[in-house]
């Protein structure tokens, strides 16, 4: 039997052509669904394969808190993403960064470097409705869902053969490129044979909705400690997004606290920065850990986002991060011939190199001094703290990362119309 007729024969999708695809793109989270986008935007056609069913938003569309830099903000807009939001996104103004039991401190203003935000807050959920009315304009994009991979079957003729499963069974498709957009525990990077490098911070970090005496007024606040950063988000519905870290091993004690109990925790370990904290949202909690895969590429594949690379949520750099990965594959592929040629994922990996290396290294960095309790680092983290608050090049570094500019910047991210 002839290879096409017999893959068709095997899929419950009845039109051949379906089953061939220039990009392939397994996961509909927030990378993979961003870089559809980018994707049509560049005239490339491309397929989606979600997990979820039509109507139903993946697992990571919930209340967590997303902090855009600016570089994310120029892009989502220009993907025509960011005009889709109903609720409104709160602007970071300032940022102010401390840590319980050290002097000094860093701040940093926005007006400092002639800009209004360094960034934006938006509610996961309400950036998935967004994701999602503007995927639903995309009349190129192919949406298989609810789908899932299972494994791939060789490339033939310059197509990576994928197994994919439904309702009605399993089935397969072509595709000249394979991008695993499919979280921390990637099946696509399981499959291609790629190792990770695993760390757990034996943190937990607690994520709610926090309603103060004093709405936001624009600033930032990250509270570091022995057992992991609490954080305060200004968002746009006068309220605070919280992150707060606590040692893995008290995890259940604090999810077990009751909302008053709770509060006074966090407004113990934060202070009064914020003004009094008055009511707490349902509660979610998330394990900290690092995931880096050793590599980004194979044979017709490649890996994005959280797949690539997992990052602890200190300094909010994960999802941008990955947006940079999603926006400049779009950019290598745009005009390819290929999409999948060795040359091109290679051109790729080179491009994401210094910004993928820098903002893993500064982010596992941190991570780990401001948490380390012991004394002899007191005196030191204070006196980076201190040089940091007075150092205006050193600030403008910090400022730059926040605003994700590091390395080679993807066209979108610089807010050009490219």
């Amino acid at each position: 039997m002839p290879e096409d007729a017999r893959i068709s024969s095997i899929s419950p999708r009845a039109d051949a052509a379906s089953d061939r695809h220039d990009v392939l793109i397994v996961g509909g989270g927030l990378v993979g669904a961003s870089l559809a986008i980018a994707l049509e935007r560049a005239g490339v056609g491309a397929a989606l394969v979600e997990a979820t069913p039509p109507g139903a938003m993946p697992a990571v569309f919930d209340q967590r808190n997303l902090s855009f830099a600016e570089a994310t903000v120029h892009a989502l807009t220009a993907l025509g993403v960011l005009q889709k939001l109903h609720a409104p996104a709160g602007p970071i103004r300032e940022i102010h960064v401390s840590r319980a039991g050290d002097f000094g401190r860093v701040r940093l203003a926005a007006s400092d470097y002639g800009r209004e935000a360094f960034g934006q807050v938006v509610v996961a959920r309400d950036f998935g409705e967004a994701l999602e009315a503007r995927l639903s304009e995309l009349p190129a994009l192919v949406r298989q869902r609810p789908a899932r991979f299972i494994g791939f079957d060789g490339i033939e003729d310059g197509w990576r053969v994928v197994r994919l499963a439904n309702a009605d069974g399993e089935y397969r498709v072509r595709a000249r490129l394979v991008v695993g957009a499919d979280g921390s525990d990637s099946a696509i990077r399981a499959s291609l044979g790629i190792d990770a490098e695993f760390h757990d911070y034996a943190q937990t970090l607690f994520i709610a909705r926090l309603r103060t005496a004093r709405p936001p007024d624009g600033r930032a606040f990250e509270r570091l400690t022995d057992n992991g950063p609490t954080a305060l988000l200004p968002r746009g519905d006068r309220h605070y997004g919280l992150v707060h870290g606590v040692a893995a091993a008290d995890a259940a004690a604090v999810a077990a606290l009751d909302d008053s109990a709770f509060l006074a925790r966090v407004q113990r370990i934060f202070g009064w920065r914020a003004g009094r904290l008055l009511g707490v949202g349902p509660r979610s909690r998330h394990p900290a850990r690092r995931v880096v895969a050793g590599r980004v590429i194979d044979a017709r594949a490649v890996l994005v986002g959280n797949a690539a690379q997992s990052l602890h949520p200190i300094g909010a750099q994960g999802f941008n991060l990955g947006l940079r990965d999603a926006l400049t594959l779009a950019e290598c592929i745009a005009g390819a011939g290929d999409p999948g040629a060795p040359e091109l994922l290679e051109h790729y990996a080179a491009r994401r190199r210094e910004d993928r290396e820098r903002t893993l290294a500064f982010s596992d960095g941190l991570a780990r001094i401001t948490a380390n309790p012991a004394a002899l680092l007191r005196p030191l983290r204070s006196l980076g703290l201190l040089a940091i608050d007075r150092d205006s090049s050193l600030q403008a570094m910090l400022a730059g990362g926040a605003m994700g500019y590091r390395g080679d910047v993807p066209a979108l991210c610089r807010g050009g119309a490219t």
